[in-house]
């Protein structure tokens, strides 16, 4: 239960408590859900697609009731505010006012940490399509949004439990889903992971390395972004891990593949694995002509990029070699082309974690993003006023131009939406912390932004006359009296301003 939960301080620390309290209830929830007469229908489908009952109780799967507010009575039983269950991501608002449960007529798989704590879920649409959920029939899988305490990056499926396998067999199987994963796992390959979608992190990279550096990809080939999903585990390479590739025949994903074919061939094709250059080269060789000019150059792009994050001098060299001869071009053009991105802005994976800038964002701007996440109407009121360049933190006003390219193509722009325009680890850490800000009463909201509005205005303007004082100053130095005389017009204009 949640005691006094709606009397507790509502700082961030205390609301992260709050949020895994409340994952684990809803974990719970979903799990007697499924044992439920009502969830005959779930039940079956799991157990049609292979999964056992020890695996069902072991991983805690569950079903989301055909209901809008099946999640919601429960909490509501518990005396849990329904503004906690959405910034837990289990509920969302209605446009007329109230909530509904996120979740609905669908399986249920809890996503956890290494300490097993209840992060997100993901939800599996029932084949039928059937019930409250069947307008959403396309969306075969939905999940949690990123919350406090949910980045999907910064996790991986099932490795709470395999992480001590991984560590013993020193090498980790990566495959992309929820029933991929377990299938295999529940046949005795233990060590095994999920990676919640197909562009791997760097985080994700370094949560493996903890436990092994030898990483083997399982992939579908019919995965239409194959070459692009590629290019994200050059993250292995950066991080000096081996990574091996294995591809199943078509039309099968691993957990297919294990049910039709057998655990003992899918280990066979685990075992035989391809490394990442080869497989790369020959996924690339097969896409693009390379006895053609413009076919070599598609591949050496995409390759030089790969060799690029070698650490190793010597490897470095070898596969120069070897791209050399499979392109039947000299090394030095090769070369010249390796150059053009070394150290340059033409190669920067999207996942690559930038440096991360101390936590001393201005209070007000950080303020003024959490009312604006809440309410799009504040956005375009913000928009009139301000400028992104008033915002004198890189980070906020890269959040704030976004949001105002948003709004005004009318596209959704809650925090979950947001985090997943950026790859920077400080910008979705700041969006995830306001939303975990404390909620501002209506009737204390307008003024609220009124006065963050008046604030900025204010902070950028006094930015301006220290630069023109420094600016005044050096032509003073430099006896330039002709732009000394309009910089002090101009300090004399931005005076009168208030």
């Amino acid at each position: 239960d949640l005691p006094q939960m709606q009397k507790q301080d509502p700082g961030v620390s205390n609301l992260i408590t709050q949020l895994y309290k409340i994952n684990e209830l809803a974990t719970s929830f979903y799990a007697d859900n499924l044992s439920a007469s009502s969830a005959s229908q779930a039940k079956s489908y799991l157990l049609k697609r292979g999964i056992k009952e020890e695996t069902i109780k072991l991983f805690k799967l569950g079903f989301a009731p055909d209901k809008w507010d099946g999640l919601i009575n429960y909490f509501r039983a518990k005396g849990v505010s329904l503004s906690l269950l959405e910034k837990a991501g289990l509920v969302l608002a209605k446009g007329s006012g109230g909530y509904y449960d996120r979740f609905r007529n669908r399986v249920i798989f809890p996503i956890f940490d290494i300490k097993s704590r209840s992060l997100g879920f993901g939800a599996r649409l029932l084949p039928e399509g059937t019930g409250t959920d069947s307008g959403n029939a396309q969306a075969k899988y939905i999940n949690s949004p990123e919350t406090g305490i949910y980045i999907k990056g910064r996790n991986l499926y099932g490795l709470n439990l395999s992480k001590d396998y991984i560590r013993d067999a020193d090498c980790a199987i990566v495959v992309e889903g929820y029933l991929d994963f377990l299938a295999p796992f529940q046949e005795g390959i233990k060590n095994i992971v999920a990676s919640l979608g197909t562009a791997f992190t760097q985080e994700q990279a370094r949560l493996l390395k903890r436990y092994t550096h030898n990483i083997v990809i399982v992939y579908d080939p019919d995965d239409a972004g194959q070459i692009a999903t590629l290019r994200t585990l050059d993250v292995f390479i950066e991080e000096e891990m081996d990574v091996r590739v294995v591809s199943l025949p078509r039309g099968f994903d691993p957990d297919l593949f294990v049910r039709k074919e057998g655990i003992e061939v899918f280990k066979d094709k685990v075992k035989n694995a391809q490394g990442l250059f080869d497989y790369k080269l020959e996924a690339l060789k097969s896409r693009f002509n390379i006895k053609e000019a413009q076919g070599k150059a598609k591949i050496a792009s995409e390759m030089l990029p790969t060799i690029n994050r070698l650490k190793n001098a010597i490897l470095k060299s070898e596969y120069i070699k070897f791209l050399s001869s499979q392109l039947n071009v000299e090394e030095q053009y090769i070369l010249q082309e390796l150059k053009k991105i070394k150290g340059g802005k033409a190669y920067q994976d999207i996942n690559q974690a930038a440096p991360k800038k101390p936590a001393n964002i201005n209070p007000t701007e950080k303020l003024l993003i959490k009312l604006m996440l809440d309410e799009a109407g504040t956005i375009s009121r913000v928009k009139e006023e301000l400028k992104p360049g008033d915002f004198q933190d890189e980070i906020t006003s890269k959040i704030v131009s976004l949001m105002f390219d948003l709004a005004g193509q009318g596209k959704n722009i809650g925090a979950s939406n947001l985090i997943n325009y950026f790859s920077e680890e400080a910008i979705s850490r700041l969006i995830s912390e306001s939303t975990l800000m404390p909620e501002v009463s209506l009737e204390n909201k307008e003024r609220i932004i009124d006065d963050c509005i008046t604030r900025l205005k204010s902070d950028r303007l006094k930015v301006k006359k220290q630069h023109l004082q420094e600016e005044i100053t050096t032509a003073q130095r430099l006896g330039n009296d002709a732009k000394l005389h309009l910089l002090i017009e101009e300090f004399n204009n931005l005076t009168k301003m208030r």
